[in-house]
């Protein structure tokens, strides 16, 4: 078989030199020996033993193509809660790293005198500039070792971890320990399906269609059903992907929202991302557990569905690029332990969690670089065992059949010049059955500070049932 390839490379040679010969333009020979070398290649690789001689074993074309990576058949840029860089400033074979900076202005229209914003785990503090959330970290990777280390400053450091009491079972301050931690954990990747990981540390959380990082949402501030499900817990994960369309998660966890465990149970949850086409996602979440703290018997469900349309796209082309809406219903519910999911009754009262959310996008301006975003949502309660109490004195219960009803909408301008830089605005009304909000006269004292500058003894919140915002935000990420 060499003989056979060094007399075809030798006619080659010689057809070359008799084609010198002939009178035709410089073009013509060109075209009639690329024509031939073409051709006696392609007769060559069709022998398995020569094919064997050309290939380098190192750039091996023949080779079986690896199964492509999960999701990144299409572009899913323009979906709720996902990350719309093409490309990352810190980037090697083992590192890649991540940064967020986020800055807001929470003006809001009730001007509480301690400028204390409650409610909310976007927004903690009211009129004055504030750092929200410094994130800084990045994942490493060596031979399907995988592990993944986030840090967090700022306002939500402090503020979403409150929302969890199990750092008050036992010894050890958690709340010192982990509040600045948004993910650490490690694991491994198998090669099997379209890939297969699995991971144990602490994780943002699967439930919920927004991302806990505000540069890959639409909207700065979540609506109800987003912002009273979990973001984050401590556990084992497993994510599965059967095919490049589709991924399966499996959990093992604490608790909901939680570092710690409530009582003696771990929680257990799925998750299903479905991805048929470029221009539709359909995700749907899981949960259940027992998160009651000193009520062992109490079981806690729910369940998040979201559906992501593109319904128009002609991207750099015309004012609007592309029209998009996501619809998103969550039904949840508290069984044992002195209530009852449906149905209840004043002795034995019901805890539900039903919720609605909308949201219309529609990006405009050259290449996109603008984005009106629209939406909103309703909220439906009773025992008030997910809502987010106020700060402060005087704040709200949580016992069995305490009712809660509330709804809320939103519109804002986003401005992104480039992958990294997001600049909004946006307008938020949100409103309740009881008195939720903080009022002009805060939640803290009645100065709105603290001792020894204020005195908060015996102090009750102003809480009112409706409050106006707009919102400033300025997001950079590399």
């Amino acid at each position: 078989m060499k003989r056979l390839l060094l007399i075809a490379l030798l006619f080659f040679q010689a057809t070359s030199s008799l084609f010198s010969q002939i009178v035709l333009s410089e073009d013509d020979k060109r075209a009639l020996i690329d024509q031939m070398k073409k051709e006696i290649m392609d007769s060559l690789r069709k022998d398995p033993e020569i094919k064997a001689l050309l290939l380098d074993e190192n750039k091996n074309v023949y080779k079986k193509p690896e199964k492509s990576t999960p999701f990144a058949w299409g572009d899913f840029s323009w979906t709720q809660g996902n990350d719309r860089r093409s490309t990352r400033f810190l980037h090697s074979k083992y590192f890649t790293g991540d940064v967020t900076i986020d800055c807001n202005y929470n003006l809001n229209f009730n001007f509480p005198i301690d400028h204390t914003n409650v409610g909310s785990t976007a927004t903690f503090r009211a009129n004055e500039f504030n750092i929200s959330y410094i994130e800084a970290g990045g994942d490493f990777h060596y031979k399907g070792v995988r592990g993944r280390l986030m840090l967090q400053y700022g306002t939500r450091a402090t503020g979403v971890p409150r929302n969890d009491n199990t750092p008050l079972k036992g010894q050890f301050d958690l709340y010192t320990a982990l509040r600045f931690v948004t993910e650490a954990y490690a694991g491994y990747h198998f090669n099997a399906m379209h890939g297969i990981n699995i991971d144990v540390g602490m994780f943002k959380s699967y439930v919920g269609l927004l991302s806990y990082n505000n540069f890959e949402n639409w909207n700065y501030q979540p609506s109800y059903t987003s912002d009273n499900t979990p973001w984050f817990f401590t556990g084992i994960r497993m994510q599965m992907h059967p095919t490049d369309r589709m991924k399966f998660e499996l959990w093992l966890i604490n608790g909901w929202q939680t570092y710690a465990m409530f009582n003696e149970a771990p929680g257990v949850g799925i998750q299903w991302d479905y991805r048929p086409k470029e221009w539709v996602k359909i995700l749907a979440s899981v949960y259940g557990g027992f998160d009651t703290p000193n009520t062992p018997g109490r079981f806690r469900f729910h369940s998040d569905n979201s559906v992501l349309i593109r319904y128009f796209n002609n991207p750099n082309k015309g004012f609007f690029n592309k029209g998009a809406f996501t619809f998103t219903a969550d039904v949840g519910f508290e069984q044992g332990g002195g209530v009852v999911a449906f149905g209840g009754d004043s002795i034995t009262p019901s805890q539900n969690f039903l919720s609605l959310m909308f949201s219309h996008r529609l990006w405009f301006g050259k290449k996109g670089k603008f984005a009106w975003t629209f939406g909103g949502g309703v909220i439906d309660n009773p025992g008030r065992y997910l809502a987010l109490l106020p700060t402060g004195n005087g704040i709200l219960t949580q016992n069995p059949g305490d009712q809660f009803q509330a709804w809320d909408a939103s519109t804002g301008i986003q401005w992104m010049p480039n992958e990294n830089t997001t600049i909004g605005i946006e307008f938020v009304t949100r409103h309740s059955s009881v008195p939720y909000f903080a009022g002009r006269g805060g939640v803290t004292s009645p100065n709105g500070w603290n001792a020894p500058i204020g005195n908060p003894t015996g102090y009750v919140a102003d809480l009112v049932t409706s409050e106006n915002r707009l919102i400033f935000s300025s997001i950079f990420r590399f």
